[in-house]
């Protein structure tokens, strides 16, 4: 029986920056496979700059501005969390 290839290339993996923190953090967004499938992270900039080299990424340019407000009741990120008061 052959086996199915899967659906994603796995061995392409992004990161896109959310936020270069001023207590030496950087924020940013981690996929594999598919930029639209992500986990945001946290790592200190020196171990996100060998994070990056070590898993060979894409960087995908940032978002701009808010994203698909039709549906804003599902629409948010831990970034935005942590700096939004929620109703």
């Amino acid at each position: 029986m052959k086996r199915a290839e899967p659906a994603i290339d796995i061995n392409r993996k992004f990161v896109r920056l959310i936020e270069l923190r001023t207590d030496g953090f950087v924020e940013f967004e981690f996929a594999i496979g598919d930029p639209g499938l992500y986990a945001e992270m946290l790592l200190p900039a020196e171990a996100y700059a060998s994070f990056c080299r070590a898993n060979g990424v894409t960087v995908l340019a940032p978002r701009e501005g808010e994203e698909a407000e039709e549906d804003e009741d599902w629409n948010w990120n831990l970034h935005r969390a942590t700096h939004q008061r929620f109703r």
